[in-house]
């Protein structure tokens, strides 16, 4: 797929003034400037984040209420219940609230759901449980939004029911004591970004507010916070940005048992290699494969356990885990290539696969491998016993969420949002559904969609150094809402192209003049053959080190690349 190149553009006096302003060079001013930030406070506030510069938690609709219901809970001796969701963001939403709890002397109970039998959110059977056990006051994290009917059905079994979540709000909330979300039509909470993890954090914060507690009683859970808003891909601007950045601080001298053992057996150090791209890439995704495998309670009990020994087994079966998901993952995303490539969907204006007992706890990961190969907005589902559960993923420039709510008659449920979407729908309905939502993808025109690329700045050897790279790291933590700055190096001369990893990625030497630098190219071995020694070429990248053999050197990592003009 051709990527479209969106090239910034800045005003030259602007660039000064922050480069002056900041004591920052003009490159890091420019990129500074496309991320929006223009004001010396603003930008004081981006680069150096303050802990201090977390919001009043009471700002939030309902927290008042949230945190007078659970003080008197907790002092009357009620039975508690924490009810979450399977996977990071839910799974450390419940640890960080178990704890604090356990903290005050209070011993509250869970729930997490089963993906895989029971699914995403409130169930009945499930509050019949709940209420069996003497539950007196439920209390929802990371879910709970569009529970109208579990809510009230809760309370008809004689509990209070208390929500907090951070998805999209239905039109009708829920009946509940309280609904902490920042999502909500009529709030004035200056962020509405938080993770469901951010959420809790907030009411831990109110309840030591409240208390009058030192506010080490929050903030050292602010480890898993951050791992569970880095993992639920929420922007990492604003209140995330600190929530995150203190986190991997904390996180890097972590006293909770359960996270030390799974830094260990991800092979990471607690040291300066724990970054939000080791969090995304190798450490949320072993507490994702135990909820995607059905067997979230194996992630909560880790976070929650004090025993090294008995941690450090349960993170190696973690990994386990997660390899196993990896082996029905790729198994998956096979036979759906081999349908698209057969029936030609990609002509069509979404992809929407199903198949019977596709394992529903991984097709929403090969949703988002099917979108980024052919992007296009895909849909896949899972056949099981007449009823279907699918995922889907979209596209920038589709709402997916609004696509599927023109679709109510036919689905049986459906949640998430404009990029990502949950549902359930009986078999008989499929070919009906398929055909609507193609109606509703041509209409928007998703074939004339183009990925693109912003780019950052133009940069040439003079802007490229270790100076350049440290200042940068200023930027960190990267993620979504911040993504590691992308610059473009013009009529670069390539001295140097070879293959690696079985003809997948391009490993390129790059000169200008005097100048030579590294370049890696993942998953662009086809343009092998496109590019020749001698080639000027225009090339997208970001800026990193690369060690090895205790060697550093200064790389591009390629984005794209096409030949000068």
């Amino acid at each position: 797929m051709v990527k479209k190149w969106l090239y910034s553009k800045f005003e030259d006096d602007k660039v000064k003034k922050i480069a002056e302003e900041n004591n920052v060079s003009e490159l890091l001013a420019k990129i500074l400037l496309c991320r929006e930030f223009e004001s010396k406070d603003t930008i004081d506030d981006f680069l150096h984040p303050k802990i201090d510069n977390l919001y009043d938690p009471f700002l939030l609709n309902d927290m008042q209420i949230a945190v007078d219901t659970i003080i008197d809970s907790c002092n009357k001796k009620e039975k508690i219940t924490i009810y979450g969701d399977y996977d990071v963001d839910g799974i450390t939403s419940v640890s960080v609230l178990k704890k604090f709890f356990a903290d005050m002397g209070v011993n509250a109970e869970h729930y997490l759901p089963s993906r895989l039998e029971e699914g995403y959110g409130l169930n009945n059977d499930a509050l019949d449980k709940i209420a069996s056990n003497g539950t007196k006051l439920l209390i929802t994290v990371d879910c709970g939004i569009s529970a109208y009917e579990e809510v009230e059905y809760a309370k008809r079994l004689g509990m209070k029911v208390i929500v907090t979540d951070h998805h999209e709000c239905p039109e009708r909330l829920p009946d509940a004591l309280a609904v902490v979300d920042a999502k909500r039509p009529d709030s004035t909470y200056p962020f509405n970004s938080l993770a469901g993890v951010g959420v809790t954090f907030k009411l831990i914060q109110a309840i030591s507010y409240k208390l009058n507690f030192d506010r080490k009683r929050y903030l050292k859970y602010i480890d898993i916070v951050a791992l569970g808003t880095i993992a639920d891909i929420v922007p990492l601007v604003d209140e995330n940005r600190i929530i995150v950045n203190f986190g991997l601080i904390l996180m890097r001298q972590t006293r909770n048992i359960g996270l030390q053992a799974l830094i260990r057996v991800s092979g990471y150090e607690t040291g300066k290699d724990l970054s939000s791209t080791a969090i995304s890439f190798g450490i949320a995704p072993r507490i994702n494969a135990s909820g995607r495998m059905g067997k979230a309670d194996l992630a909560l009990e880790l976070l929650l356990e004090n025993n090294p020994e008995k941690a450090y087994k349960m993170a190696l079966e973690l990994s386990d885990t997660n390899k196993e998901r990896q082996d029905v993952e790729k198994n998956i995303i096979n036979q759906a290539v081999d349908m698209i490539e057969k029936d030609k969907l990609y002509e069509k204006d979404i992809i929407v696969l199903y198949h019977e007992n596709w394992h529903h706890g991984v097709i929403g990961i090969v949703a988002s491998k099917i979108t980024e190969l052919y992007y296009k907005p895909s849909i896949l589902i899972s056949l099981e016993n007449g009823v279907g559960k699918g995922s889907g993923r979209s596209i920038e420039g589709f709402d997916l969420h609004d696509a599927l709510s023109k679709c109510t008659d036919l689905l049986m449920k459906f949640g998430g949002h404009e990029m990502a979407i949950g549902l359930s729908i009986e078999e008989e309905k499929l070919e009906a559904f398929s055909k609507k939502v193609e109606e509703i993808a041509k209409e928007k025109g998703t074939k004339d969609l183009q990925p693109t690329v912003k780019i950052d700045a133009e940069v040439t050897s003079e802007n490229i150094s270790y100076e350049t790279l440290k200042e940068i790291e200023l930027l960190k933590p990267f993620g979504e809402g911040n993504p590691p700055p992308v610059f473009v190096y013009k009529n670069i001369k390539v001295d140097g192209v070879r293959l690696l990893s079985n003809e997948k990625h391009l490993k390129l030497s790059l000169k200008d003049g005097v100048h030579v630098y590294d370049a890696i190219a993942f998953n662009m071995g086809n343009q092998k053959y496109s590019i020749k020694i001698g080639d000027k070429v225009d090339v997208l990248h970001a800026l990193e080190i690369n060690s090895f053999n205790g060697i550093e050197k200064i790389q591009m990592n390629v984005k794209d690349l096409k030949k000068s003009l």
